[in-house]
This record gives structure tokens, C-alpha cells and sequence, in this order.
């Protein structure tokens, strides 16, 4: 499809549905995803991100393939309804686009089961070995989901972790098997200046900010087409990275709506992350917020 289809509709959601607790399958059937799915298509977003996972042992979907290394049953890790399958097919419905999460280290805030992966605290020195495991879940989600996931943006990809090319084609490939038009981005955290591209095979640039006001002078940094990933969420401490995945409004909707157009300039795409709740429902004031946004921009 080529990275192209990001320049398509008006704006990008993102939600990181990181609810856990010792009935993971109660926690997932509860998610309303026709309910959903009606609220994204509401907002006027042309495409969906949602995390198959963080940092601990919860998974958003089956995977055989966790389930053999963790050691765990499903539904005590891994989730026993399919999330993304059903979400995929019911946002086909509005011609949404699917994209996923995940991660590159894994389960590692889980002692026993990050242990099984062999990757946890300090997190240094990647072994190819978690690569090669947590890559082979990877490619389980991929191949069963195929051209319904659009595509990938992989956090975690940091320096520090050490990963370099070698550490990050096995997920770029996990990616490709289900779907080869997916497009990728790999994320090395906040770029200190403009837009960075992580890998060299990589379609898209991951593009995390903490706000919205970082505007690319090129459409493209080494090939790879420039994504904006911000949160509208306020953060409760004042602290500049802890408005992910939060309520209320750091920008209105006239800002947004003219930080888009400098945007589409360049042209460059925008993801704009805000909070889910365990049912599926939005804040109010962001939902309220963002279909005034689309509105706008028509």
C-alpha cells in the first residue's frame, strides 16, 4: 500500500489500552468494540493504533507462540478473545485503517515471565536470542491478521537497549510475513531534533513528541515518510512526557486544526493519542474535542 495511504483523511488515533489485572479475560471481554469502533469513525479518523502490549505480561490477543515460552495458559497472559481481529473487521466497516503496537523488549516488568523471554531490568545489551523468541510472537499476531493490520509502530527500539540493524530486521521480517504492503516504524524515543528514521528498512517515521509543534521540513528523512505521534492529554504532575494515555485538553481544536494544515504542507500525517477506558468510551472532552477538530478541517 506504501506509506503513501498515511497522507489519506484528516488525522490518526492512538490508545494504549494497558489495563491488567489477575482476571485478564473479564478485563477484555468488557471492551465494547462495536461501541468502539463507532466513537473512532465519529472523531473522523482515517486510521486506529492500539497496543497489543507494554512492558508487562498482558497481550491483547492469543499467541500460541507466548503462551510456549512464558509458560502461561491462555488467558492468564494472553488474552482468549482476539481484540485486534474483531476490531479490524469492525473498522472495516467505516474504512478506518487497523495499525498495532508493540514493543522491543517485551514482557520485561514481569520477573518471571520477562526472565523466560531473557530480557528484563537494566534492559542493556539486547541478546539476539529475545529477539529471535519475542520476534516469533511477533510473527504469530502477523500472519494471522495479514492485510487487516496496515501497520506496525514498534516502541522501544532505543540505542541504549542496544539494538542496531542486526536486532531489528527479525521484527521488520516478523511484520512482513503477514502482510508484505504493511509499512513499519521503529521508535528510538523523542527525537532531539527533526524526525529520525530507526531502521533503514522502515516505511514511516515513529515521530514521538511530547506536544504538537514540531512541523518537518521534508516529507521524507532517508526514505521513510514523516508521521507525527503526539498525546492531547494534560498531564497530572506538569511533566512533559506524562500526557500519554490521559484526559483533557493540552490544545484545542483551532490549534490543532492549524498545526494540521502546516502539516499537510509538507506533507506529514499526525496521530493524536488520547485516553481509553476498560469499556472502549473516550473522554468526553477529547471526543468532543477532536469531532470539532474534523469538523474544521472539512
Amino acid at each position: 500500500m506504501g506509506a503513501e495511504r498515511l497522507l489519506n483523511g484528516k488525522f490518526g488515533l492512538f490508545n494504549h489500552f494497558l489495563y491488567g489485572d489477575d482476571n485478564w479475560v473479564r478485563t477484555t471481554n468488557e471492551l465494547d468494540i462495536p461501541r468502539l469502533a463507532r466513537n473512532i469513525a465519529k472523531t473522523g479518523a482515517s486510521r486506529y493504533v492500539i497496543t497489543l502490549m507494554q512492558g508487562r505480561k498482558y497481550m491483547l490477543a492469543p499467541n500460541k507462540t507466548y503462551d510456549k515460552i512464558a509458560g502461561t495458559k491462555p488467558g492468564e497472559a494472553c488474552a482468549i478473545r482476539d481484540i485486534p481481529l474483531e476490531l479490524g473487521l469492525e473498522l472495516q466497516k467505516y474504512g478506518i485503517d487497523l495499525y498495532l503496537y508493540y514493543t522491543g523488549d517485551g514482557p520485561h516488568a514481569d520477573e518471571v515471565i520477562g526472565k523466560r523471554f531473557g530480557f528484563t531490568a537494566p534492559r542493556q545489551n539486547v541478546p539476539m536470542e529475545f529477539v529471535q523468541k519475542w520476534a516469533a510472537v511477533l510473527r504469530e499476531y502477523s500472519v494471522r491478521y495479514g492485510d487487516l493490520v496496515k501497520g506496525w509502530w514498534i516502541d522501544g527500539c532505543y540505542d541504549y537497549f542496544g539494538y542496531n540493524e542486526e536486532l531489528l530486521a527479525p521484527y521488520y521480517d516478523a511484520c512482513k510475513a503477514g502482510n508484505p504492503d504493511c509499512i513499519v516504524a521503529m521508535n528510538g524515543g523523542v527525537p532531539k531534533e527533526g524526525p529520525e528514521k530507526r531502521f533503514s528498512k522502515e516505511e514511516f517515521t515513529c515521530g514521538e513528541y511530547n506536544d504538537f509543534t514540531v512541523v518537518p521540513e521534508t516529507q521524507y528523512v532517508n526514505g521513510a515518510q514523516v508521521h507525527i505521534l503526539a498525546p492531547l492529554g494534560l498531564s497530572p504532575d506538569g511533566s512533559e512526557w506524562n500526557s500519554w494515555c490521559k484526559p483533557g485538553l493540552k490544545r484545542n481544536a483551532e490549534y490543532l486544526a492549524g498545526y494540521i494544515r502546516k502539516l499537510r504542507e509538507v506533507p506529514c500525517s499526525l496521530t493524536i493519542d488520547i485516553i481509553i477506558y476498560p469499556d472502549g468510551s473516550f473522554d468526553a472532552a477529547q471526543m468532543n474535542e477532536l469531532i470539532k477538530l474534523s469538523e474544521l478541517l472539512d
